[in-house]
């Protein structure tokens, strides 16, 4: 069993070292044929004696052999052979002729020039860097060091659980610590030679010596905390010397991480926070050191998120009021180091690279910084808006001190933006959160104005923060707005219109720059800030029942300052303001309904009034340009007003107490007369956008012949009545209304501009609506005359199917007749159709009613009818003969 687990591990510590061993190979191959493929043939050198061609029939490819020279050819003349280059060359000899099976050789076709790369995808660099790190350099160092780690670590622990060793632990650790100082030693004498192996090697013996003292430590207690401690940072800093030393980058980060976890894996959990922050202050004055020599970025930012992510981690698990003191000196102290670093890291930047900032550190530093000291003294806010003053102060004199020096300029215009942002801030802390948000509303449209002009892309963005953090600060100010007493003139809604303002005003400015993209995004910013507003405003301050009047007259006012606007600047995003503003006063108009019963009830009829005044100017202001978008805002007005009046007529009927039909017909009174309109007085509709809006014709009348469709067909169903007046068939107002529909039907289809498809079937459709209609017509008779309940019952009375019977049989024998007169076959064969239906009605239906008088009456009305027939048109009309025309 121990031989199977020492094969184990031998195989397992091998298969790195073959798979490193495969990559190096295969890159080699790879760098051979790259070479044989970058070789090209000399000019001179001849084809192969053997071309294999392909036969077009699909054959097996044979080559084409050269004949060999006939054995009787004479040699060239003596003359010939030694003429010149400059003679003139021999004629091309052909080659002989092929046999009749021989296939013919092809040309080979020109090589296609191959796709141009595509860059590595982010899987294609991760492995890059790992086969990078596997092939370069001095690979079998790094893979023997990753190793020896991963088996010292796994000996040590298996040599301490089987017992192999006899020796005392502190006897074996002594022993691995002393090979790993050899290693060190050693590494260090080869550092001019090898450099890679060196600092390998270097890099591994210092982390078995850490990993050496964890043990010793940790594991074992042979020593105590503070030993531990003092001997792990002296191992920390001296590899930090020895990567400045050698300028080894890695060296230096593996010094970093090793120092900011020691405290980690050697805490003994007193929660010592003085003593956790001052050697985290050594050794970030250690970085600060490093930064003075070299510029290593990486090692920057790794002491920056080691020192402010675990200083925030202990900050919101321990640190309470009474630990100020003993915690603000470091928070300062922290902060100037990383403060300073960035301009040490610019300091060592070449000439060609001035403008290079760490922004990472120049701006993460004071956001974190002061987010901390906030939560320190949160309940102090004077004393923090005075930190933020100070801070402003401090970047100003930065700023002021190092944007006057090319190498610094960059770097100064970012504390310079500091200063600005810390200004702002302060007020926040000092006012209330209105008036916060007002300042910051303004000022963030300020900056935006000033980028867009200096053409700086700092500026806007700041501005773009500004007007974020005035929406911060206006909703952190919620508290206070039942304070309000007045709409309108209150500091809620001023400052709510402030930042929709600073919205807008942000939103013209790019737009005047030409970049369309932020400035949709600024202006939909504060149209929402300009509607939450005054919707805050209706909800506060207006009664119940008049909030959709209030909503209507607001969405109004809406639509034509865009309108306006728009008229002044075009710009689509204005026009589909107004679109969506007349689109919402549908849900509005329904919310009236609700509310007080009907539009026009209230204060409805004002605000409809002023929706009428304002939407009619906004569709004039929407004249002048070409965007078809002010199509689709008039196509919304003239489907808005007859839902309006529609509901309104509705609300009439049922206050006079009419009955239903009248009800329906009032409420598709509108509708028939926008439709009336279009139909006979189109310029009257195309007002205000007049010949622009005549491509929307066809799409309008189709529209509302939709809308008259509908209600047509909903309408059979209905029962009609028209109390207070007697119900007569086809005069009653309800099917009075249906005939409208079909008269204009008729006069769209065949004389208004009605879609091609609908006006080919025009005849058959007005057909079937009229034999629907008529069907209608005699069901309501037998209801509101033969007083059958208007329900399921309807369907299996005998009065309405002997009825039913009756008329289609009489349709069927009029269309029969009147087809074999006329000569139209078609009309003929549609009522012996509708003649077979009434047959199959009366064998499947009908039959069931032959026990009582109409059911009798109803097969003798058909009997006699088909006798009729018989007598007037006996035999359909002949088909017209096709013409056919003599041949020349």
């Amino acid at each position: 069993m121990e031989a199977l687990i020492v094969l184990l591990a031998v195989v397992v510590l091998l298969i790195p070292v073959l798979l490193v061993v495969a990559l190096v190979m295969i890159a080699g191959l790879r760098r051979r044929v790259s070479a044989l493929e970058s070789q090209q043939f000399p000019a001179s050198a001849r084809p192969s004696a053997e071309v294999p061609v392909s036969t077009p029939l699909g054959w097996a490819e044979t080559p084409y052999r050269a004949p060999p020279p006939a054995a009787a050819e004479p040699p060239p003349e003596p003359a010939v052979m030694a003429a010149p280059l400059a003679a003139a060359p021999e004629p091309p000899r052909r080659p002989p002729p092929l046999p009749a099976s021989a296939p013919i050789p092809v040309a080979a076709s020109a090589p296609v020039p191959p796709a141009p790369p595509q860059g590595p995808g982010i899987g294609e660099r991760i492995i890059g860097a790992i086969k990078h790190w596997f092939t370069e350099g001095n690979v079998p160092v790094k893979i023997g060091m990753l190793v020896l780690l991963a088996g010292v670590a796994a000996l040590l622990k298996y040599a301490s659980d089987q017992g192999w060793l006899n020796a005392p632990i502190e006897l074996r650790l002594a022993a691995i610590a002393a090979g790993a100082l050899a290693g060190l030693v050693f590494g260090w004498i080869q550092r001019d030679r090898r450099r890679l192996f060196a600092l390998a090697l270097q890099g591994g013996a210092i982390g078995i010596l850490l990993l050496t003292l964890f043990a010793a430590f940790k594991r074992y207690d042979l020593i105590e905390a503070l030993p531990a401690f003092a001997m792990s940072v002296l191992l920390i800093a001296g590899m930090g010397v020895l990567a400045v030393v050698q300028n080894s980058r890695t060296l230096a980060v593996l010094g970093i991480l090793a120092g900011f976890m020691a405290p980690i894996w050697l805490s003994t959990g007193s929660g010592n926070h003085v003593a956790l922050f001052s050697y985290y202050a050594v050794l970030n004055a250690a970085i600060l050191a490093i930064a003075w020599w070299r510029p290593w970025r990486v090692l920057n930012l790794l002491g920056f998120a080691f020192t402010f992510g675990i200083g925030t981690a202990w900050g919101v698990l321990q640190y309470n009021a009474d630990k100020f003191s003993s915690t603000e000196p470091f928070l300062l102290l922290f902060f100037a180091f990383y403060l300073l670093i960035p301009i040490l890291y610019a300091r060592r930047q070449p000439a060609e690279r001035r403008d290079l900032v760490d922004g990472s550190l120049v701006f993460g530093t004071p956001l974190i910084a002061f987010s901390l000291q906030a939560g320190m003294l949160h309940d102090d806010r004077l004393l923090l808006a005075l930190c933020a003053l100070g801070l402003a102060a401090l970047y100003a004199v930065l700023g002021w001190a190092l944007i006057r020096r090319a190498r610094y300029a960059a770097l100064g215009q970012s504390h310079a933006v500091l200063a600005v942002g810390f200004a702002t801030l302060a007020v926040p802390l000092a006012l209330s959160a209105r008036a916060t948000a007002s300042v910051f509303a303004l000022e963030g449209a300020g900056l935006v104005w000033l980028g867009l002009r200096q053409k700086r892309w700092l500026p806007q963005i700041a501005g773009a923060l500004l007007q974020l953090g005035a929406a911060f600060g206006f909703v952190v100010g919620a508290d206070y707005w039942h304070a309000d007493a007045t709409a309108i003139a209150n500091p809620t809604f001023m400052s709510g219109l402030l930042l929709a303002l600073a919205g807008f005003a942000s939103a013209a400015c790019y737009r005047r720059a030409r970049q369309d993209s932020p400035a949709v995004v600024y202006y939909l910013w504060g149209l929402v800030w300009w509607l939450g507003g005054i919707a805050h405003e209706v909800g506060r301050f207006v009664a119940r029942d008049s909030r959709p009047d209030a909503l209507l007259i607001a969405v109004a006012v809406t639509a034509w300052l865009a309108a306006e606007w728009h008229r002044r600047a075009p710009a689509r995003a204005l026009v589909l303001t107004t679109l969506a503003m007349l689109l919402s006063a549908f849900p509005l108009v329904l919310w009236q309904g609700e509310a007080h019963q009907q539009p026009f009830a209230g204060y409805g009829a004002l605000a409809w009034a002023v929706f009428a005044v304002l939407g009619v100017r906004s569709l004039w202001c929407l004249r002048g340009g070409q965007d078809r978008t002010a199509l689709a805002a008039q196509f919304t007005w003239w489907l808005l007003w007859p839902t309006v009046v529609s509901l309104a007529c509705m609300w009439l009927a049922d206050r006079f107490a009419l009955a239903q039909g009248w009800s329906v017909a009032l409420a598709l009174l509108p509708w028939l007369l926008v439709t009336a309109t279009a139909l006979l007085r189109w310029p009257w509709l195309a007002l205000p956008l007049g010949a622009r809006f005549d491509p929307l014709r066809t799409a309008l009348g189709t529209t509302l012949f939709a809308v008259l469709g509908v209600s047509w067909v909903c309408l059979l169903a209905a029962r009609g009545a028209a109390a207070p007046l007697p119900w007569v068939p086809l005069l009653n107002p309800m099917e009075l209304a249906q005939l409208a529909v079909l008269a204009l039907a008729a006069r769209w289809l065949w004389v208004g501009p009605a879609p091609s498809g609908v006006r080919s079937i025009r005849v058959p459709l007005l057909a079937i609506a009229g034999f629907i209609l008529l069907t209608s017509t005699t069901l309501h008779t037998v209801h509101h005359w033969g007083a059958v309940p208007w329900n399921d019952a309807l369907w299996s009375s005998t009065l309405a199917q002997t009825s039913l019977t009756v008329v289609w049989s009489v349709l069927g024998v009029i269309s029969w007749v009147w087809g074999s007169r006329r000569g139209q076959r078609i009309l003929w064969l549609v009522g012996a159709v509708l003649m077979g239906v009434v047959l199959a009605k009366l064998v499947l239906i009908d039959r069931q009613h032959l026990g009582n008088l109409l059911g009798i009456s109803s097969f003798i009305a058909y009997g006699l009818l088909c006798t009729v027939v018989g007598y007037l048109a006996p035999a359909p009309p002949r088909a017209p003969e096709p013409s056919v025309e003599p041949h020349p």
